[in-house]
């Protein structure tokens, strides 16, 4: 007897959801992929017209490649999301930077998958709402080289991308690289940055069955932080910053060296060694406190936050005949050292333009700053996943992973522990298990059913911890994911329906509680639920292709009490668009030409909690063109915004829904681009 499901037109492989190469038809959790053709065809900017075209997503554009994002889960900043590379977290726990991504090498990636709702159960904490794994790309067997230069001159935008690989006899290197610089001279004031990136990757056959990894990756952006606009200046000026020193500088680089050999029969073993160093610093426009319209000084802070991270990934993945059924288990080891310092500075403004002007140290007095320390994270998990198909047709996953998480804090300033110093010294430490259990039924050979319960969980963060004098009593926030999806080809696959829908349920959220006016401190006081439907179809045969990813979600707080006289319990969480659209068709009317028309569509949502304070959403219109001339030569353009709508790519709202309604001070915009072309050549040697 087989119990394997019959060979289906839904034979793609992804990796993410299960941590090893697996059948997307046997795969019971919602995942999009953007495949190596489609990166290397469109060639993006940012990191969102790459992620942004798998339905239920949405990486919003700060600027610089400065970002937060929604994975089934409002437009945020928050701890909910695991950022990977070839299935590795290219950050430690307990130090999220919403702005992780601007740390990848697209140019040394080969295709990206996104698994959306909870998946702790495979890669541990964070992974609430979703992770996006980044696969490097591998050396090409034979030699390849190109080069590639674009220029959009209303953003003040150019960038050069290289890439050389080839394979001698077992040894195969690639090397990677893109350097991007955005000029002062655009559409928007105090806006310049640049971004240099390289990606360094090479494989080693030692034999027929064992093969040796390595990648290096280091990035350098160097960005000016803009900062948002108040409702009178994003109405009537978009283009103005009122900064003039903010910033964020993030240098990143990683190492990871694999062994993946066949250690039994049936049986393949990866043991993956890597290492972090990261070091971000930033003088951020968001933490600019009482910069009103009639203020001449105000008060701003300056950070910088390290990381230093050596670790190991230890999997082993045996085959067996009994259910045809297979067992993926392993351990997770991650040491991570995170010194941090700030200070307060004093800034000076003019308050009749509202532009900030200089700055100072305000503690002058104390050069330590008003929070140094290091925290020490320990990062252990064990984790396993059993797959097996009871019936004919029919697929089962149940898996689990136990997490330790162990910060040990050390305060620099002294006395320690005295008001205005910071926390006392201490060590604390948070376990965790994270279930999971799924199915898939294949209805057909060109369709599949799948379900799925899956725990994700975030412990509190060092900042949230360890950001006041004083350390609040947190747990772990747990979120509980349920969904059913629904897989199917049509027109011997050349469409393709991929649809889901889930609910989200967050408990222990943490959340700031104002104990008085002026005195707040986090809680495990939250509870949310966010639920809705991800629809996404592919089309590619012929002349013609197109594709649609739409969502449409509630996110609500069932839980939300800020204060002891303001309840936001039952209201909509801010930044959550009722949907989120884009879709796209091309025409290639002639060999190597492609033509394709984008709409990319948000929906309205509340700027504040209290729900009184909306953005209307908007609806953008791109373009894109391409050309394969002779010999290598690729010529292609990019328009974007077409109809140069007046747009913002976050809108919040600072008023509670109690008192005065001042927009010019509580509200908050960061203008989209105006309408911009951008206009590119390729040249490449060989075949990929």
């Amino acid at each position: 007897m087989t119990y394997a499901a019959e060979p289906q037109v839904l034979e793609e492989m992804v990796v993410s959801g299960s941590r090893s190469a697996t059948k997307l038809s046997e795969t019971p959790v919602a995942i999009g992929v953007v495949k190596e053709e489609v990166l290397k065809r469109d060639k993006p900017k940012t990191m969102g017209e790459v992620i942004n075209r798998v339905a239920g997503v949405h990486w919003n554009d700060l600027g610089n490649e400065q970002h937060s994002m929604s994975i089934r889960q409002p437009i945020s900043t928050n701890a909910v999301y695991q950022y990977l590379e070839d299935g590795i977290p290219i950050r430690p726990l307990g130090v999220f930077n919403h702005n992780s991504l601007n740390e990848m090498n697209l140019a040394g990636s080969e295709s990206v998958e996104v698994v959306k709702g909870a998946a702790s159960s495979l890669y541990g904490s964070n992974a609430v709402g979703g992770a996006v794994n980044f696969m490097t790309a591998r050396p090409s067997a034979t030699p390849y080289a190109s080069i590639s230069a674009r220029y959009d001159d209303t953003a003040g935008f150019k960038r050069i991308d290289t890439i050389a690989s080839n394979t001698w006899g077992d040894l195969g290197l690639r090397f990677s690289q893109y350097s991007s610089r955005r000029t002062a001279d655009n559409w928007q004031q105090y806006s310049n940055g640049d971004k240099d990136s390289v990606s360094l990757r090479g494989d080693y056959a030692l034999s027929d069955s064992a093969i040796l990894r390595a990648t290096l990756v280091h990035t350098d952006l160097d960005a000016a932080m803009t900062g948002g606009l108040n409702e009178t200046d994003y109405r009537n000026t978009p283009g103005k910053s009122v900064n003039s020193f903010t910033y964020r500088k993030d240098k990143t680089t990683r190492a990871n060296l694999a062994w993946e050999a066949e250690t039994l029969k049936n049986g393949l073993t990866t043991a993956t060694l890597f290492s972090r160093k990261n070091d971000h610093g930033q003088i951020p426009s968001y933490t600019l406190v009482g910069c009103n319209a009639k203020a001449a000084v105000c008060q701003g802070t300056e950070n910088n936050s390290h990381v230093d991270s050596l670790g190991l990934d230890f999997k082993h993945q045996q085959e067996f005949d009994w259910l045809a059924s297979r067992l993926i288990a392993g351990v997770y080891l991650d040491n991570s050292d995170n010194p941090y310092y700030s200070n307060n500075l004093r800034v000076v403004r003019d308050p009749v333009t509202g532009k900030n002007l200089s700055y100072s140290n305000a503690n002058a007095s104390n050069p330590k700053g008003v929070r140094n320390y290091q925290a020490d994270i320990n990062n252990t998990a064990f984790f396993g996943q059993w797959e097996f198909s009871p019936l004919q047709k029919t697929r089962v996953v149940i898996g689990a992973r136990a997490d330790n998480i162990s910060y040990d804090y050390t305060n620099n300033l002294s006395p320690a522990g005295s008001a205005n110093f910071g926390a006392a010294n201490e060590s604390r430490s948070f376990s965790h298990v994270s279930p999971k259990l799924g199915a898939t039924y294949a209805l057909g050979k060109d369709s599949s059913v799948y379900s799925n319960l899956s725990q994700g969980f975030t412990p509190p963060e060092v900042s949230q911890l360890y950001g006041k004098t004083g350390v609040p009593d947190l747990s772990p926030a747990t979120y509980n994911n349920y969904e059913l999806g629904l897989r199917m080809a049509f027109l011997d696959g050349a469409l393709k329906l991929d649809t889901a829908v889930y609910r989200l349920d967050g408990r222990d959220t943490i959340v700031s509680y104002t104990i008085a006016p002026g005195n707040s401190e986090n809680r495990n006081a939250g509870r949310t639920r966010s639920q809705g439907l991800e629809l996404g179809l592919n089309y590619d045969a012929g002349m013609f292709d197109a594709r649609l990813a739409t969502t449409l979600a509630s996110h609500k707080y069932e839980k939300y009490q800020v204060s002891g006289s303001l309840d936001y319990s039952g209201k909509q969480m801010p930044q959550a668009p009722s949907d989120i659209t884009t879709a796209e068709i091309g025409y290639k009317p002639v060999t190597g030409a492609r033509i394709a028309l984008e709409v990319v569509h948000q929906g309205e949502y509340s700027m504040n909690n209290a729900n009184t304070v909306r953005y209307a959403g908007h609806t953008l219109l791109n373009l894109r063109g391409s050309y394969l001339l002779a010999k290598g030569w690729e010529v292609w353009l990019q328009a974007r915004n077409l109809a140069d709508t007046r747009y913002a790519d976050s809108a919040s709202s600072s008023y509670s829904g109690v008192g005065a309604y001042v927009p010019d001070t509580q509200n908050q915009y960061t203008p989209g681009a105006p309408r911009s072309v951008m206009l590119g050549v390729t040249y490449a040697y060989g075949s990929k």
